[in-house]
């Protein structure tokens, strides 16, 4: 069978997104990590097609020594990708902030909604009439 011929899904996702109305694009970002004790590098090629009402697909090409792989990422799988983001997101600031207070109240700081505001009295009303200068 000759590879060459063949249209491969991720060959035909593209195709079927590229040049349509409702569909915007990003530019191709190509990214080389290295593994630095090994030293082996790998080069990844994403671009993400937005299509209306659909959501996102995310195209993955990985090149490294061993070959290179192509998937096509559809718009459900980025979805679940970026709630989980965004969820360690929220994570990560929830334990930060834990921290800090946690800093703050081992140095002795009082937290600002348990400080004390100095209460000044106020004016009775007829201090307050006053206030506002004689009648015109």
């Amino acid at each position: 069978m000759n590879d060459v011929n063949v249209i491969t899904e991720f060959d035909r996702l593209v195709g079927a997104l590229e040049g349509l109305p409702d569909v915007t694009k990003t530019k191709p970002t190509t990214i080389r990590a290295m593994l630095p004790l090994v030293g082996i590098a790998h080069s990844y090629i994403i671009q993400t097609y937005r299509q209306r009402d659909k959501g996102d697909t995310i195209f993955l090409e990985t090149i490294g020594s061993e070959g290179s792989v192509r998937i096509a990422i559809p718009p459900q799988v980025a979805d679940a990708i970026a709630r989980q983001r965004e969820s360690l997101v929220g994570k990560v600031r929830s334990k930060a902030a834990r921290q800090s207070m946690a800093d703050r109240m081992a140095r002795g700081e009082t937290p600002g909604f348990l400080k004390k505001r100095p209460t000044t009295p106020k004016p009775r009303k007829a201090d307050r009439a006053s206030l506002k200068g004689p009648n015109k």
